[in-house]
């Protein structure tokens, strides 16, 4: 049994996706070639925003966010400790602060309550200058953005949605991606839309944005790629990876309603053992994982072992733990939801090709 079946979603799609290759290879664009564009398109019109832009991975969509802000040393950045290294990372690289923030226990996700506080610490030290946030869509759950974007409005920060792991997510009909000033996602091969490699977009609806992120991607360039106006980066979509998310776009919907449909049966089964997700009314989850909590963890996942069924912990270190971290003095027990998350969550198996047969035989190892 698979963890997340990349091989059962490509024999389904196998036709489809050879065929756009072997267009690639045919026409030889191998570098922001015609699917490049095409997907672009697409993805914006799926995500319901103007602009769709491309690039060479999540962590760069990221980057470039930063860039088009020019966020810069002095700047606060608040995110929260419960997420991949990436998202407080790329702060970090533009010499700006991450301010950590705790999570929600009930959702995983950053809490607006004390992204406030948080807040409302770094204006009274007067040290830092509070000036955007980057919130996490963690395992599919888009964040809870009408609070949030409530406290950007009052402390007139920007928002950045990182969608990598809530992309085809929902918040009463508006897609994921489409949140905040910026968003970003991920096409790296595990994610709700992967792709084969390395890949990434940014979501905006704001011209301006669009323009300067066009540029960055690609060394700054300005009327052509000899044409250097400012400093930018090298991160490009390939083709070839762009044909592969073309296919894997286009049956993304149905994939989406098969995922909702394994969590479902998940959560009947298991709801009564266990905490499982919550998912308020208005929001739908893409379900990058299906994560319970339960503080005996390491007992349930080597029994999942001893049955050949594997399993996966999502995030075991907060990220105000982590060395990379230590220079901003964060210490065990600062973030208390997210330290109790990371010692007692685990994910079970979970992508659209998972059959009743598989969940039985998950369901009745951990009952």
């Amino acid at each position: 049994m698979q963890f997340i079946d990349l091989q059962a979603q490509y024999q389904h799609l196998k036709e489809r996706i050879d065929k756009r290759i072997d267009n690639v290879l045919f026409h030889g664009k191998y570098i922001m070639g015609p699917e490049v564009q095409e997907l672009e398109m697409k993805l914006a019109e799926y995500v319901g925003v103007k602009h769709a832009i491309t690039c060479a991975n999540g962590t760069d969509a990221l980057q470039l966010c930063m860039m088009v802000l020019g966020i810069k040393p002095g700047d606060a950045i608040f995110c929260p400790t419960f997420t991949f290294f990436a998202t407080a990372e790329i702060i970090a690289f533009c010499g700006a602060t991450p301010v950590f923030v705790d999570s929600e226990k009930s959702t995983f996700n950053i809490c607006p309550k004390d992204l406030k506080r948080k807040i409302e610490q770094v204006k009274s030290e007067g040290k830092l200058t509070p000036k955007a946030i980057v919130a996490v869509d963690l395992f599919g759950l888009p964040a809870n953005y009408p609070e949030l974007e409530k406290v950007a409005s009052e402390y007139k920060l920007r928002v950045i949605e990182d969608a990598a792991q809530g992309f085809g997510g929902e918040i009463h009909g508006k897609k994921a991606g489409s949140f905040g000033d910026l968003a970003t996602t991920s096409f790296f091969p595990a994610k709700p839309l992967g792709c084969y490699g390395d890949g990434g977009a940014v979501f905006t609806n704001d011209d301006n944005y669009a323009a300067l992120l066009r540029s960055f991607r690609v060394h700054g360039k300005g009327d052509d790629k000899y044409d250097n106006v400012r400093i930018g980066i090298n991160s490009r979509l390939d083709t070839i990876q762009a044909a592969v998310l073309l296919e894997k776009l286009a049956e993304f919907p149905q994939e989406l309603i098969q995922r909702n449909k394994v969590a479902s049966e998940y959560t009947a089964m298991l709801s009564n053992e266990f905490a499982t997700p919550n998912i308020a009314d208005g929001y739908v989850s893409s379900w990058a994982q299906y994560t319970i909590v339960d503080k005996n963890r390491a007992k349930w996942m080597e029994i999942l072992k001893t049955k050949n069924i594997p399993s996966m912990v999502y995030y075991a270190k907060p990220l105000h733990l982590q060395e990379a971290f230590s220079y901003l003095n964060y210490a065990i027990g600062d973030f208390p939801h997210a330290e109790e998350l990371s010692g007692t969550v685990f994910s079970l198996p979970m992508h659209p090709y998972l059959d009743d047969k598989d969940i039985a035989k998950i369901v009745s190892a951990v009952k």
